[in-house]
């Protein structure tokens, strides 16, 4: 081998940007500029240079698209920045309710919009599988699934294989540290020559497209990822480091694509829900034009400053809905009506159908939702009904077909008392669904179980639905607390269930113990406090005591979290049934508290000082980055905007401010050095 030369790295460091161009201008621009034999020929000399001198191998090299050996599995890793799910609307009134709920929450006057500029922006949507892209100083460093929208798989290797994902961003001095996210999907062309493949191989047929793509970035092995051909579409960017004067969501697509990624070109600015519902209709006929899958047309608030002002449901961002197109239907007759009890009492009528094929599925069942609902079908045994699937995931009846009625058909009634235990139900005035109240009731104490088992809360392996309701029948468990008190003697009383079986089942329960509070929290079943927002409550209540001992207005305070689910807490906690579990899972060893970070030990120190105080950032500060300073105030009970108003309180100023700072000037308001934040924050309330 000859002697690394600096002639010998810089034809590496040239071949490698020839060859980022070509596949830029062939999988982004869709416009070649060099042919495939003179790619290939490139490719290959780069390949040889590499193997001879590995020393030159770089992350970003175009041979590291595919890793050499498959993975053995995937690694759960935490989102820097959660990726929420979308609301979803179904109709015009449907989008007209969002559009008065986010100018509610506002609560500002309409002067305080800018109607002169577009305030929507319209994108089509992808029907594909979300990413979370992190690129540390312009180059890629991990690629992730979105997972439950906290946690993700960490698949980079396969990620790498998507040549619409650039290994470096194009830009001369990028942001420190830049997150991107946006939807992996296949062609409709791709889909198909895939599908046709495994019927040659006889092996299963993928159901559509959304499905062969959650399957194929989920493949051990990145050569095969590579061979399916996905593509890549980015549509959101947050940046750490060097400030970007990004004001709107249109401004975020441009980056994107400046940035080198791929960013659907068929978005529209919107002024009016008149222009964005002519672009939803326009695009309903236009979109079986496309080379790929789109189920519905995503809705932003434009200006990222009201993004920032609007922020977040427990599961939504309030500034962006999803306006769904209908979903496929067909008709079927109706055999009967189960109701069943979910954990928390509530009663949901379900639809036994005739089996049909629908969105490429067998259809048997279908969700009624409610009594209300009943009695707006009109339902009757026997009646043909319209099935579609909601969003394409859920069957659910949507219309009666009456004038196909048999004769003497009986209509369906509502039980007036629960199917499993018998006790009157009740239906509050405040709400659609009836419900159990009886806290003994089987169906609640097996909901609450599986619940408490599940691999979102307490994760006990073992203990599944099938054993529940033995163990529920038996009456060897009337709480979640009595899990803990099952021994190897009382498990092989059940049918079924074997000594090395009960053995298994035992050692899950103690380690279940040692499951974070967070996971303990979710696990309790508290009406509305799902995975993640237990995780943020307890980033700020760090024990069981202080969640129980906060008010409304304290829960309410967490970012992200909402008065629902402040009420709901707080209406939990004072059950004395409730009262007397936490105190047994105190006794039994389980996890009610967590370690304090630097951050929220802090918070607690300060109890809340900047509550009702809201605050703007601007510039770089010297030592904090702008998420942390943002933390530290939201858990000190402060709230941060992205632009200033006349309700703004302080400025928070750092190097190069721009044009926050002026209008601050010129409003008179008080203005903090980084310095002064930290002593404010320090300051008793």
């Amino acid at each position: 081998m000859e002697q690394l030369t600096s002639e010998i790295q810089q034809r590496v460091q040239k071949l490698s940007q020839q060859l980022h161009l070509a596949s830029y201008a062939y999988y982004v621009l869709d416009a070649p500029i060099i042919e495939d034999a003179i790619y290939d020929q490139l490719y290959r000399e780069l390949q040889q240079l590499e193997t001879d001198y590995p020393q030159l191998i770089t992350p970003d090299s175009p041979t590291q698209r595919v890793g050499e050996k498959p993975a053995t599995q995937f690694t759960s890793v935490r989102h820097n920045i959660p990726l929420y799910s979308l609301e979803n609307a179904f109709n015009t009134e449907e989008l007209k309710a969002w559009d008065g709920r986010w100018k509610k929450v506002l609560k500002t006057e309409d002067k305080e919009i800018n109607y002169s500029e577009p305030l929507y922006i319209c994108e089509l949507k992808i029907d594909g599988s979300a990413l979370a892209l992190t690129y540390e100083n312009g180059i890629l460093v991990r690629g992730t699934t979105r997972g439950d929208g906290v946690t993700g798989e960490e698949i980079t290797q396969n990620v790498k294989t998507i040549r619409s994902i650039p290994l470096r961003l194009k830009l001369e001095s990028p942001p420190s540290i830049v997150e991107v996210r946006g939807e992996a999907f296949l062609s409709l062309n791709i889909f198909a020559k895939i599908n046709q493949e495994r019927q040659q191989k006889d092996e299963s047929l993928f159901a559509n497209p959304r499905n062969a793509a959650a399957g194929t970035l989920r493949q051990l092995d990145s050569r095969i990822v590579r061979s399916r051909q996905l593509d890549f579409f980015a549509y959101t960017v947050h940046l750490e480091g060097e400030e970007i004067n990004l004001k709107t969501q249109w401004d975020c697509l441009e980056l994107l694509q400046e940035m080198g990624f791929k960013v659907n070109p068929n978005r529209q600015l919107c002024h009016s829900l008149t222009e964005v519902q002519n672009y939803f209709e326009d695009w309903d006929s236009r979109r079986q034009n496309l080379s790929y899958m789109t189920d519905g047309v995503v809705v932003k608030i434009n200006p990222l400053s009201l993004q920032e002002q609007l922020g977040f449901t427990q599961k939504f961002p309030r500034w962006a809905i999803a306006l769904k197109y209908p979903a496929e239907e067909a008709p079927t007759k109706l055999l009967a009506v189960t109701v069943q009890v979910g954990r928390t009492g509530a009663l949901t009528p379900v639809a036994e159908l005739e089996p049909l094929q629908l969105a490429g599925t067998t259809v048997q069942r279908a969700t009624l939702h409610n009594s209300d609902r009943i009695a707006e079908l009109d339902l009757h045994i026997g009646d043909t009904v319209i099935v579609r699937k909601a969003g394409e995931i859920i069957p659910e009846v949507v219309r009666n077909l009456p004038e196909l009625r048999p004769t003497n058909a009986q209509p369906f009634q509502m039980p007036t008392h629960c199917p499993e235990c018998g006790q009157a139900v009740v239906k509050p005035q405040t709400e659609a669904v009836t419900r159990c109240i009886n806290t003994s009731c089987p169906a609640i104490l097996r909901g609450s179980l599986i619940h408490w088992c599940s691999r979102d809360a307490v994760d006990i392996n073992g203990v599944g639905e099938k054993l529940v309701q033995q163990l529920v029948e038996r009456k060897l468990i009337s709480s979640v607390a009595d899990l803990y008190e099952l021994t190897v003697e009382k498990l092989t009383q059940l049918e079924r269930i074997g000594e090395k079986s009960a053995t298994k089942i035992v050692n899950a329960v103690t380690e279940s113990k040692t499951q974070p509070w967070a996971r303990v929290l979710y696990g309790l079943g508290i009406r509305h406090v799902g995975s993640v927002n237990a995780e943020l409550l307890t980033q700020k209540f760090l024990t069981v005591e202080q969640l129980a001992d906060s008010t409304p207005a304290d829960i309410e305070g967490v970012y992200g979290i909402g008065t629902e689910i402040a009420f709901s807490v707080e209406e939990w906690f004072k059950v004395p049934a409730n009262q007397a579990l936490i105190e047994r899972l105190k006794q039994q060893g389980l996890n009610l508290a967590s370690q304090p970070s630097p951050e929220s030990s802090l918070s607690q120190k300060q109890d809340l000082n900047l509550s009702g105080k809201t605050f703007v950032l601007t510039g770089t500060l010297p030592n904090l980055k702008r998420d942390e300073a943002k933390k530290l105030i939201q858990n000190a009970g402060g709230k941060v905007t992205g632009s200033v108003s006349s309700k703004t309180d302080y400025v928070v100023v750092g190097e190069d401010a721009g044009s926050k700072l002026k209008k601050a000037q010129e409003l008179e308001i008080l203005q903090l050095s980084e310095a002064e934040l930290l002593e404010l924050l320090e300051k008793p309330a």
